[in-house]
């Protein structure tokens, strides 16, 4: 059965804010969240940019049943996976059964900070295949050392680890990375309705009853040209190319970017308005495509009227 979530915007709002819409979408219905990961936001209008774990940390607190995972992390540069196996593992232990970990190969906006080379694509997805390898050696709770081709773990062992460890989720935007979801990971988020990214994955193992995540941005608005306005200005993202999103450094870039894009052309990428069967006709199109969980992502600053909608017209219908 699909399973309706919600996105938790780091870009867009506050971690007190953050933490509150998570236990609104609780009370409304919502099963799981996602949350990102961010060092910079990616647009300048955008001003928030919070440290994810410590957000986690107030969530697992402000929730009771709500299962929170990251959306997503990038283990490869700006952390280590030894941190993030520590901060995962934690974040387990905080709220048991409820976290899980996504993780991904991240964009240059985030991962360029400390100075560190931005490696090409091919090479961030055998970083990331060598970094899921170090999280899940450290999860055993056991002293280990790793001397891999890209990180280094000397005599390490993580004392604080639950009784289990999360599960372990894979971003994939293209067929190498759903196969590598596949093989290394315990589920697969991703961001289009694509079938054949989902037919992909599950020809690459026994992966069939592993989750599969889609993010879908979606402005609740009382009317549809409101809507629209409202997702140009804050979320033009879904008009940049995918295969730009991870190479470009910073928010100006993206400014530049989306400079041109009208309230008419968001509709391509964002499902606008208060019409309850576009946004079903949305969700309907990840479902078909094989995806088993979508998150929402309402743009704009109306969390609580889309709260609203959802419970009254939405969430009744999908369950």
């Amino acid at each position: 059965m699909l399973q309706l979530g919600y996105a938790l915007t780091s870009e867009l709002h506050s971690a007190p804010e953050m933490t509150r819409h998570a236990a609104q979408a609780e009370q409304a219905g919502f099963g799981f969240a996602l949350i990102s990961d961010h060092f910079h936001p990616f647009f300048t209008r955008h001003a928030e940019s919070p440290f994810v774990w410590a957000v986690v940390g107030a969530i697992a607190q402000a929730t009771s049943n709500l299962r929170l995972g990251t959306g997503v992390t990038c283990p490869i540069v700006r952390y280590h996976p030894a941190l993030v196996a520590q901060a995962a593992a934690t974040c387990e232990t905080l709220m048991p059964g409820r976290f899980f970990l996504g993780v991904g190969t991240g964009a240059n906006l985030n991962e360029h900070v400390y100075g560190d080379r931005w490696p090409a694509p091919g090479e961030r997805v055998d970083m990331l295949e060598e970094a899921v390898a170090v999280i899940r050696l450290l999860w055993r709770g056991e002293r280990c050392s790793h001397h891999g081709r890209y990180f280094t773990v000397d005599r390490a062992r993580l004392f604080s680890v639950p009784d289990a460890p999360p599960p372990l989720v894979v971003a994939a935007s293209g067929m190498r990375m759903a196969r590598l979801a596949a093989r290394v990971g315990d589920g697969l988020v991703g961001l289009a309705p694509d079938k054949a990214l989902i037919d992909t994955y599950l020809a690459a193992g026994d992966t069939q009853a592993r989750p599969r995540y889609a993010q879908m941005a979606v402005c609740y608005a009382r009317t549809e040209a409101a809507a629209r306005h409202t997702a140009r200005e804050w979320w033009p993202l879904g008009l940049v190319p995918g295969n730009v999103i991870p190479e470009l450094p910073l928010p100006e870039h993206y400014d530049a970017l989306t400079a041109g894009v009208t309230d008419e052309a968001i509709g391509q990428a964002v499902v606008c308005g208060p019409d309850p069967e576009k946004h079903l006709a949305g969700i309907r199109r990840f479902a078909a495509a094989g995806f088993t969980h979508v998150y929402l992502h309402q743009v704009g600053p109306d969390q609580e009227g889309f709260f609203e909608f959802y419970r009254r017209e939405i969430l009744p219908v999908v369950a």
